[in-house]
């Protein structure tokens, strides 16, 4: 499903933020990416979506090779995986049913098909009755849930997420958590970079620990294992 093998990333500027990583992730799978500040975490997670490229080695993710995936192919590769982020990235100008449909209208997907989707997604996520709103008139806990929506309308095999709680409230993160636990029971592989000690210790998954570009860590039913 993911894997790296020998992955190096050299910035410019001459920091190494992957040395040498070597992981394999199954289907399925619920992973959590720990690690001090600075460590490595955003560089290993933003690899697995091609928001960052490798200096040197491979990463295969659903059977693409990111290596050597040219720029133009990579909205492509793209379609086939859900991506969220700490600060949602939503389109603020269009409703919250537009904002998941968008994920669909770009496949060129048939409106009776998206209608349907979108509706099943939201419902899940427990926002169908807030359709028609503007994502700024939601509170950050269901801005945070339109964007896993929109992750997932289009039922990628994997989900990456960056810090999706890092900007949320403690019982509100737990709501976000339970989401993502729902997903993963349906089968997507989850990969989640996180700051929160709490969730990692609570709800036990396989922990990755990244320090200094390398993989510290690899535990099944891990802890965080740092101060937080």
């Amino acid at each position: 499903m993911i894997e790296m093998k020998d992955v190096f990333k050299k910035y410019p500027n001459g920091v190494t933020a992957a040395n040498g990583i070597n992981v394999y992730i199954g289907q399925g799978e619920f992973v959590y990416v720990v690690g001090p500040s600075g460590a490595g975490k955003s560089t290993f997670i933003k690899m697995m979506y091609r928001e960052e490229k490798a200096t040197k080695g491979d990463i295969t993710v659903n059977g693409v090779n990111l290596t050597t995936l040219k720029n133009t192919k990579v909205p492509i590769f793209r379609r086939n995986i859900g991506v969220v982020f700490q600060d949602f990235k939503l389109l603020n100008s269009i409703s919250v049913y537009d904002n998941v449909a968008f994920a669909l209208e770009v496949i060129e997907e048939q409106p009776n098909v998206i209608r349907k989707r979108v509706l099943e997604t939201l419902d899940l996520v427990g926002l169908k009755h807030k359709a028609r709103m503007l994502p700024t008139e939601l509170s950050g806990g269901e801005q945070q849930r339109v964007s896993i929506a929109r992750s997932i309308v289009n039922s990628p095999k994997v989900v990456i997420a960056d810090e999706p709680t890092g900007n949320l409230d403690p019982d509100t993160s737990w709501e976000i958590m339970k989401i993502f636990e729902e997903i993963n029971i349906r089968g997507t592989t989850i990969v989640m970079a996180t700051h929160n000690k709490d969730i990692v210790n609570s709800i036990k998954h396989r922990v990755i620990a990244i320090e200094g570009g390398k993989i510290a860590r690899d535990q099944q039913k891990g802890d965080y294992g740092y101060e937080s």
